[in-house]
């Protein structure tokens, strides 16, 4: 069965070495990765290689609702392109390319069969969207 694609995007005014640092290691991604301001990931880990597998927490901070996202990487080009599978099978493939003064990320994914397609497109922008504003954030000059 062919899945829909959801395409989500955006650039980075930030210098590729350091969105790579901030995409992959797990120190960062458990301040940028979930939705909203109501929810958190309280806990990250990441094997960065083939057949290594990424593990996060999702989890409302109220503790009414928490998920674990998990994935195993099928192709890394450091810094430049990450494709995994998640468990449900689906594929993700996150390129990110250099541009004069910034970093254009952008992220591919198979859609899932229970919720509607837009509500996954905003939910995934959602947490590039936090990326985005944490990178910012520790990129600022001193």
């Amino acid at each position: 069965m062919t899945r829909p694609r959801i395409t989500i995007q955006t650039s980075v005014a930030c210098d590729p070495d350091k969105i790579w640092e901030y995409w992959t290691q797990p120190e960062h991604i458990v301040h940028w990765n979930f939705a909203s301001d109501d929810w958190h990931c309280p806990y990250a880990e990441n094997g960065l290689k083939i057949g290594g597998k990424y593990l996060s927490r999702m989890e409302a901070k109220d503790k009414s609702f928490g998920f674990n996202f998990e994935a195993v990487y099928t192709d890394i080009d450091p810094g430049k392109k990450l494709v995994y599978v998640i468990e449900d099978g689906r594929t993700v493939v996150t390129t990110f390319e250099a541009g004069a003064d910034n970093t254009f990320i952008k992220t591919v994914f198979e859609a899932e069969n229970t919720f509607p397609e837009e509500m996954q497109h905003d939910g995934w922008l959602a947490i590039l969207n936090n990326f985005k504003k944490y990178a910012l954030s520790i990129n600022q000059p001193r």
